[in-house]
């Protein structure tokens, strides 16, 4: 069997579904929180509240232990709308999140992350994350608590710490030495790999694919 890439959707969520895999790289991506633990990630979490209503996939969608809302999607196309998409997903966040009849503010932060093998902005960023804030001064945050993250693994900026450098240049196929997060998912790859029932499955899909 040829090496599985982690950017195949199937082998992400499988790869996610390991909570401790998963917490780390959010950490990593947010190295600036705090995240103690997470709850058990929810993959391909469908959110549609009618049959005419559009429906959306979350690749993963998990909490931490203050209720802030993480939602990963490995993005390999390059297709027109990505920041629309993020609006959309964040609005699916909001609504699954609040409860009839609860006030505004039980809303919890909610960051919604793209994994892209493609630059979205052509600004040679790893990293671009954006929230809402006032066009007359930027200094002055709207503190909505929504967050939408872009990752490149194409980006050339030194803009992000080597530990995520490390994870994008893997997601890019890219041979990553002396990484003990990328080793960790390396190795669980292999691990399912070897798996009668999960490599039925990823064949299964891959043809579909």
């Amino acid at each position: 069997m040829e090496e599985i890439s982690i950017q195949e959707d199937f082998v992400f969520g499988s790869v996610m579904s390991n909570k401790h895999l998963c917490q780390h790289l959010i950490q990593i991506i947010l190295p600036e929180l705090r995240i103690e633990r997470i709850e058990f990630p929810t993959l391909q979490k469908a959110v549609q509240e009618n049959t005419i209503s559009r429906g959306v996939r979350f690749d993963v969608y998990t909490k931490d232990q203050d209720g802030v809302v993480y939602e990963i999607d490995m993005q390999v196309r390059h297709t027109r709308g990505l920041p629309q998409r993020v609006r959309y997903y964040q609005g699916r966040i909001d609504g699954d999140m609040l409860r009839h009849g609860q006030p505004y503010a039980k809303l919890r932060h909610s960051y919604v992350i793209f994994i892209c093998p493609f630059d979205p902005y052509d600004k040679g960023l790893h990293k671009y994350e954006f929230r809402n804030y006032c066009s007359q001064d930027k200094a002055l945050a709207m503190g909505d608590g929504r967050t939408a993250i872009f990752l490149n693994t194409k980006g050339t900026v030194n803009d992000v710490d080597q530990d995520l450098c490390n994870f994008l240049e893997y997601v890019d196929n890219k041979n990553v030495k002396d990484d003990h997060y990328v080793d960790e998912l390396r190795d669980y790859i292999n691990v399912l790999s070897k798996d009668t029932e999960w490599r039925k499955e990823y064949m299964g899909i891959t043809k579909l694919t």
